[in-house]
């Protein structure tokens, strides 16, 4: 929100508040926006007249709340994305900026892939995006831009934060207990981005050629931004005095591996400049985990979690059996 204000755009946002509570850190700002505040699954045209873009990101959002309750990833990520993008194009809005992902890819292994390499995803998650791309692609015409980023995997400091995603979770265990532990064997290929360029994506896609976006996919990334799970860690041992890389017992392969090439988006949305990396990126994580003290309760509990989360607010009967608010 603070990046798209800066740019210059006005923004309601559209959260019913499953993650309030992972304000980082407690009790920090949280900027204010007018807020919609209906499940997607329920938007009507009527919510959106006025608006002249829609940028979508809610979604069931890694693989294990996917898995939480099968079936529920499509009917939220793929079918709830096109009914809101139909809501979008019958109220009048002009442009459609949908969230995908770069795990589209899947299986690609250490070949750099473009955005027009074959889609191999390995998850319900990555399943749901490539459908829901397959099926708002037909909506576009010369009145109504769709356009797909496909980001790669988000890390940094934000005012509600994460910490389920490879880079945040590296830095919080390293931190809490001194340990980077790698639950898989490290060899698997990850482009990352920091959450403020993804912030600086989106204003970039709005701000764009309609002509040069209409209906298709960017890979959101830079391409020297591509690095191993283990060279991640190696970047968090470098950062996080005393740290050492402890792989799980269990650890083997990930059949997830991909990296992706960024020359597309640079031609075409040439606006975009994203101004983070791993390096960097570790020293605010860690900068900002130490400043407030994080223990791993908090790291390890509800609170930052997505999916420790939704099983409590099932669990409280504060989610029904379809992820719907009771009350």
């Amino acid at each position: 929100m603070p990046v798209l204000a800066a740019a210059g755009i006005q923004v309601t946002g559209c959260d019913i508040n499953l993650f309030d509570r992972a304000d980082f850190p407690p009790g920090g700002e949280i900027p204010e926006v007018e807020n919609i505040g209906k499940d997607i699954r329920d938007l009507t045209p009527a919510d959106l007249e006025g608006f002249d873009a829609v940028v979508h990101l809610a979604a069931l959002s890694n693989d294990p709340l996917g898995q939480l309750r099968p079936g529920l990833t499509q009917k939220i990520n793929h079918e709830g994305s096109v009914h809101v993008a139909q809501c979008a194009k019958e109220a009048g809005a002009s442009r459609f900026v949908f969230a995908s992902s770069c795990s589209n890819y899947g299986k690609a292994g250490a070949d750099m892939i473009d955005e027009s390499g074959q889609l191999n995803p390995q998850t319900d998650y990555g399943r749901s995006k490539v459908l829901a791309e397959r099926d708002l692609k037909p909506l576009a015409d010369e009145t109504f831009t769709p356009v797909f980023l496909r980001f790669a995997t988000a890390y940094g400091v934000s005012p509600r934060m994460r910490f389920d995603i490879v880079l945040n979770n590296l830095v919080a265990h390293a931190y809490t207990s001194g340990k980077i532990l790698m639950m898989s064997d490290g060899t698997p290929w990850r482009p990352i981005i920091h959450v403020e360029d993804m912030a600086r994506a989106f204003v970039a896609a709005l701000n764009a050629d309609a002509d040069a976006i209409r209906g298709e996919a960017f890979n959101v990334c830079r391409t020297e931004n591509n690095y191993q799970i283990k060279d991640l860690a190696e970047i968090v041992a470098d950062t996080v005095p005393g740290a050492k890389i402890d792989y799980a017992s269990d650890a083997g392969p990930d059949n997830r591996s991909y990296r992706v090439s960024s020359a597309k988006i640079e031609r075409l949305i040439p606006d975009f400049k994203p101004q983070w990396d791993a390096v960097r990126g570790a020293q605010q994580l860690f900068d900002a985990v130490k400043e407030y003290g994080l223990k791993p309760e908090d790291f390890e509990g509800r609170k930052y979690k997505r999916l420790a989360q939704l099983e409590a607010l099932v669990a409280e009967e504060r989610l029904d059996a379809e992820f719907r608010k009771t009350g």
